[in-house]
């Protein structure tokens, strides 16, 4: 992929001069054919479609584009961080290919746009910091493209080479159509299948024309500004001088004044920073003190309680004591990581008189929260085992993954010195593997599977007709739990009333479900939104 900085003076123009024409981004051969043909097919493959095959071929066109036009000796390669995004989108790809989640196309997106921002400046750390600059480069680029759409101006030298190219083109399609006609002429065969031909090109003209339209039109220019910012690198540097001044770990930070060019330290200075300094570690370790005692009390409540042989009494709600109580202990946890962040953030981490006790006394905490994340799984696990499972439920076991990856973070901050960058950077990377192993998951049939549980008394069925459509064949295969079902609800998630139905009833939705896909699939499904497993899942369920 060619890189390059855009410069007006690059062809011993003057500034005005510049201004007044504009040099044209040096595209390379290989570009400006791929950019129409990433145009064409964007639009062929999204538009009025959903999210499935389409996505992962665009996605391997892109990488492929990338990867063809991107030198051997370039910067990318050597670049772990490159690689792993590399793996990553095609992982994602292959996702997308098979389930279509939302997951899936949402690790793809992501992992695609952060691998062109490397690309652009493979020497980033951060996931952030490479995704803005793939998308500051991308709005970079169109207004550089600009120049292209300009019409030539006249003149001698401009008339010459049209008349020339003219000629190169003209002469031998009209050579082409002499011997077209000598062919229809004398040969009958030739003449049938020549017809058919315009035939089939006439059709296709036809039928191509009311597909044109503004807002095609606009959906068309839209993949060609995606194509062009995925193609067409211009190097943007904001991000990359922004993280050459952070390092990995915490320096220490002296005060120093000049005096005759010779920097000396400035001891009143310097004794009040000490003053102020210890002032600081006496607030901190009273902070850890008093907030350990305090998280200890809760920590030995929550397991006395819910660690070992919880059973929820009559009437006890759950939903409050997961929800709420769920929310406030993932919101102090994080409170907890903040301040311990604070504390730790400059000088503090070389108090030599009491950096041991204020290093052990945020260690406790650390641990204690860790303990209390362990309490909010288990109440998590209990709303799980007692009403089913969700999205929601899910997602929750993933922020405790990322929250406990972030405990461990901080621990290394506290012990080693570690900056704010570090754990930024570490953390991001733990949330983009965790988004990926979301992408990989065929969350709704494990759901519906686990909520088809004759144990339940009550099945919110309408939740699990909204999920996709491979979820049918699974809700047809264990209509019969419904018979136990005390409580059936078929509204769908977010409605104002709760609509409740007998379980005759709600076998008998399920079947229409089921007709209605099996009549509306191969006539409304496309191959651009084809997914592997919704495939597999209506010819494993009709096969028969």
């Amino acid at each position: 992929m060619t890189t390059f900085t855009a410069n007006p003076n690059a062809a011993g123009l003057t500034t005005a001069a510049a201004t007044a024409r504009r040099i044209p981004l040096p595209l390379t051969a290989l570009q400006k054919l791929l950019l129409p043909l990433g145009a064409v097919l964007f639009d062929v493959l999204f538009y009025r479609q959903g999210v499935g095959l389409n996505l992962a071929l665009y996605t391997l066109f892109v990488v492929a584009a990338t990867l063809v036009g991107l030198p051997k000796h370039a910067a990318a390669w050597r670049s772990g961080y490159f690689r792993l995004l590399l793996a990553g989108t095609l992982l994602s790809a292959g996702a997308v290919l098979w389930y279509g989640s939302a997951a899936a196309w949402l690790a793809c997106v992501a992992s695609v746009v952060m691998l062109l921002g490397f690309i652009n400046q493979p020497h980033l750390r951060l996931l952030a910091f490479a995704l803005l600059t793939a998308l500051g480069g991308a709005a970079r680029v169109l207004p550089e493209l600009l120049p292209y759409l300009r019409l030539p101006s006249a003149g001698a030298g401009r008339w010459g080479r049209t008349r020339f190219y003219g000629r190169l083109l003209l002469a031998p399609l009209a050579v082409l159509v002499v011997f077209h006609f000598l062919f229809v002429l004398a040969n009958p065969r030739y003449e049938a299948l020549a017809g058919q031909v315009l035939g089939w090109l006439g059709d296709w003209l036809l039928a191509l024309l009311p597909a044109i339209s503004i807002p095609h039109l606009l959906f068309f220019l839209v993949g060609f500004a995606l194509t062009a910012g995925a193609l067409v690198v211009v190097p943007l540097h904001f991000f990359q001088d922004q993280e050459s001044r952070m390092g990995e770990f915490v320096r220490r930070q002296r005060d120093r004044v000049a005096s005759l060019g010779v920097r000396r330290p400035d001891f009143r200075n310097l004794n009040r920073k000490a003053l102020d300094l210890r002032k600081e570690y006496l607030a901190a370790l009273a902070v850890f003190g008093l907030v350990n005692a305090l998280l200890l009390v809760v920590n030995v409540i929550d397991v006395r309680w819910i660690w070992f042989g919880f059973v929820p009494a009559p009437g006890f709600d759950l939903t409050q004591f997961v929800h709420e109580g769920t929310y406030v202990l993932i919101f102090s946890i994080l409170v907890a990581m903040g301040i311990v962040l604070w504390f730790f953030r400059r000088n503090l981490n070389f108090y030599q008189p009491g950096l041991a006790a204020l290093r052990w006394g945020a260690t406790i905490w650390v641990v204690q929260n860790a303990v209390l994340m362990v309490s909010v799984g288990l109440r998590n696990y209990y709303y799980i085992q007692y009403t089913g499972l969700a999205y929601k439920r899910i997602g929750v076991y993933g922020f405790l993954l990322l929250t406990l990856f972030g405990l461990v973070t901080v621990l290394l901050k506290i012990w080693q010195r570690r900056s704010a960058f570090s754990l930024v950077r570490l953390n991001s990377l733990a949330a983009y593997g965790l988004l990926l192993l979301l992408a990989l998951g065929n969350w709704e049939i494990w759901i519906a599977r686990y909520n088809l549980n004759a144990r339940f008394g009550t099945l919110d069925l309408g939740f699990l007709l909204e999920m996709p459509a491979r979820v049918l064949p699974e809700l047809a295969a264990r209509q019969q739990v419904l018979d136990g079902m005390s409580r059936i609800i078929i509204s769908p998630p977010g409605s104002y009333t709760e609509e409740t139905a007998p379980p005759a009833e709600a076998r008998a939705l399920i079947q229409r479900r089921l007709a209605a896909w099996q009549l509306n699939y191969e006539r409304q499904r496309t191959w651009q939104s084809w997914t592997g497993a919704e495939s597999a899942a209506y010819y494993s369920a009709f096969s028969h």
